[in-house]
């Protein structure tokens, strides 16, 4: 075959497999859509500061990983997602979101991390003596397919005194975990404004 009609060939060739290879290339997977999440001005307000919101990100935060309240149920392996939210002075928040493969999945891992936050208290003491912790359930809420709303108070031997508001809420087949926190006890928790950013948080869901 002469060199140039052989040059030729092999460039159709060459067009003609890439051409084979991009039609049976399968598209790209999206990646998972996070569901709505909470911004600065659902927070609790704070006397004295204002709320700055981080991103929202994929994945479960390290600080939640080790947590002894969620861990064991916001663990990896499914589509989830967390914001920070932060103020000038000692108070702190966070949302987790999960998206499960179903209702039922959902409906389970709620009632998991409901469990595991009464549950909280016990193992906190456990694995530090010098803490002792205490539970206040602060009821549910109507809100999407269900919420509730806890009180935990931590104070250790030598009197640091904790106090944190969580909450789990569900819509459908995702799950969110509002997370609050602050130095003192429960006269400094603002149960009633944390309702209701849970009630926004599970609403902002869809």
């Amino acid at each position: 075959m002469p060199k140039r009609t052989r040059a030729g060939a092999l460039t159709a060739l060459a067009g003609a497999a890439l051409a084979v290879g991009t039609a049976l290339a399968a598209p790209a997977a999206a990646a998972p859509r996070p569901p709505g999440f909470l911004a600065a001005a659902d927070l609790p307000p704070q006397p004295g500061t204002s709320w700055t919101a981080g991103k929202v990100t994929a994945g479960v935060p390290e600080v939640v990983e080790q947590d002894t309240c969620l861990s064991m149920a916001l663990g990896g392996g499914q589509d989830s997602w967390y914001r920070e939210f932060r103020t000038d002075l000692d108070t702190g928040a966070r949302q987790v979101s999960v998206e499960l493969p179903g209702v039922r999945a959902a409906k389970g891992r709620f009632a998991r991390l409901n469990q595991d936050i009464r549950s909280c208290p016990g193992r906190i003491e456990r694995a530090d003596p010098e803490t002792e912790a205490t539970l206040r359930d602060e009821g549910t809420l109507p809100a999407g397919d269900g919420a509730h709303v806890y009180a935990l108070h931590t104070v250790t031997s030598w009197g640091a005194s904790d106090i944190r508001l969580l909450s789990v809420g569900r819509d459908g087949r995702t799950v969110t975990v509002v997370d609050w926190g602050r130095l003192g006890g429960f006269a400094d928790a603002p149960v009633k404004a944390f309702r209701k950013t849970t009630t926004t948080a599970v609403h902002k869901l869809h």
